[in-house]
């Protein structure tokens, strides 16, 4: 078990600092360019390959969504009560409280750890939560939802072709998948790379309250993932990585929203910064829970 885990938390640590490193000593690195790469192809490419290649049962993938967007719905409700009575902006921080990091930091755990099974089950989860941060983030930090916007975002077409896949039992040509394989193994190691870059120039303001915002944002996480698992009778791998992503620190993404609607930026990049710094700190006492 201390094998597994030592092996799944130096990685990605190594791919994160690479990032971090980079950014501090000011070598140029295009992460507007890198982003749009990952997210438009390389994702939706890791996405359908998984998908085509991994043999997971229909039933578990639809449990698996139908528990994301439960444990969304018990973020925000959650969330708010409690912003309500500390008596914090929900334009905020609200975001930040719902919206974990399940693609940069929580797909790479799911793989190493349950490997392809894992990566699949992380895929379903992470698909489910980044729709809705897409489709609620800019709504409730600004008010606005672009129904016409979400649908230009490739994610969305690579889970509808990745679901079709799966209920058809289709069979792409090897040409195709690997292809596929080819191009989505870009996905984590760019994603990690540009998690540490992207923290590397964050701005951070109010670190008291960030700091208290993130402990909650992974307590709340480990609790609803548990509490969850438990609700469904999950077991092994589904248990895990229900767990993992549920506890992942605060996503990138709601960052870039707050920076794109001048909404205190700077409070939202503490929760960023140091929640995801204090998941590496307790990624091993996570990990060693998912696996016992």
């Amino acid at each position: 078990m201390l094998s597994a885990i030592f092996n799944t938390v130096i990685p990605i640590f190594i791919c994160v600092s690479v990032g971090y490193i980079w950014a501090k000593r000011n070598v140029p690195y295009d992460t507007d360019m890198v982003t749009r790469l990952v997210t438009s192809v390389a994702v939706p490419c890791l996405i359908i390959e998984t998908f085509a290649t991994v043999n997971l049962n229909q039933d578990v993938l639809m449990q698996m969504g139908l528990a994301a967007l439960i444990s969304m719905a018990i973020f925000a409700i959650f969330a708010a009560c409690l912003l309500k009575i500390c008596k914090l902006d929900k334009k905020i921080y609200l975001p930040s409280m719902i919206f974990p990091n399940t693609g940069n930091i929580g797909l790479p755990i799911c793989m190493l750890i349950f490997g392809p099974t894992g990566l699949a089950l992380g895929i379903g989860y992470f698909t489910v939560s980044s729709v809705l941060g897409f489709i609620f983030g800019p709504a409730i930090t600004a008010g606005n939802m672009s129904i016409g916007g979400l649908l230009r975002v490739p994610l969305i077409w690579a889970a509808l072709g990745a679901i079709f896949i799966t209920i058809t039992d289709m069979e792409l040509p090897v040409w195709v998948v690997r292809s596929l394989k080819l191009l989505g193994t870009l996905a984590i190691p760019m994603m990690l790379i540009t998690l540490g870059t992207s923290l590397a120039d964050l701005k951070i303001d109010a670190l008291g309250r960030s700091a208290s915002l993130s402990v909650l944002r992974i307590g709340m996480g480990v609790v609803v993932g548990w509490g969850l698992a438990e609700l469904m009778a999950f077991e092994g791998a589904v248990r895990g990585v229900l767990i993992i992503q549920c506890a992942m620190p605060v996503a990138v993404f709601n960052y870039l929203f707050a920076q794109m609607y001048k909404l205190h930026p700077a409070e939202v990049a503490g929760t960023v910064f140091i929640s995801t710094l204090l998941s590496f700190l307790t990624l091993p006492a996570l990990l060693w829970f998912v696996l016992i």
